[in-house]
Order: C-alpha cells, then structure tokens, then sequence
C-alpha cells in the first residue's frame, strides 16, 4: 500500500508540480487549497505526511497546523513547510523540513523519502 501525501498549496503550478513529483514516485496524493480545505481532507483520510504552505487566503497555513495539532488523530503526522515568506521556520513548531520557493525537488524527495519511506 503506498504511501499519502496531503498537498495544502493556493498556487495551481506549485499544487500541481508537487502533485506530479510525488505521483511519479509512487506516492498517493491528496490536494487542498487553503487551511479549511486541508481540514476537510484530514477528516477524510490521515495521510502519512502533509506539505504545507503558509500564506494562503481563507485559512492560513499557520492556523492550519494549530487546529491539526489540537487533534490527537492528527497532531504526531509529519509536516514539512514548503513557503516563500520570511519567518517560515517559526510559524510551525517542529517541522520536518522547511523549503523554499522555487522548490528543491531533489532535496525535497530526499527528505520526503527519509520521513515516510
């Protein structure tokens, strides 16, 4: 059984880049487009490790990890920022990774690879 990714990302290109790196290795993926939506899809299906954008319009990726991390279910799933915006690191407590925009993807599977297999 493969591994799932939940994708929260506004932006459609950097959404659907990530989608296609991680499908294309082998992992499934689920996308959301802001904080609210990565709730519902939470409560749809734990995935096994979430990437996770900061700046986004209706929920920011900020008040989205706090509510994930309130919940028992959900709050030991392995986060990895991926945000351009200055103070990233700190904006989520114990992240995986943090990586910038434009994206490493090298790295960035290396990393996913490490945490989840």
């Amino acid at each position: 059984m493969s591994k799932k990714i939940l994708i929260i990302e506004d932006e459609p290109d950097v959404k659907n880049f990530l989608e296609q790196l991680f499908q294309d290795e082998g992992y499934d993926t689920v996308t959301a487009s802001d904080g609210l939506e990565g709730l519902e899809k939470l409560s749809e299906g734990k995935p096994d490790l979430i990437t996770l954008d900061l700046q986004m319009p209706k929920d920011t990726g900020t008040a989205f990890y706090r509510k994930m991390h309130h919940n028992n279910d959900f709050k030991d799933i392995p986060v990895i920022v991926i945000s351009g915006i200055a103070g990233r690191h700190l904006a989520v407590r114990q992240p995986v990774a943090v990586f910038d925009k434009p994206i490493d993807k090298e790295e960035l599977m290396r990393k996913v690879k490490e945490t989840i297999g």
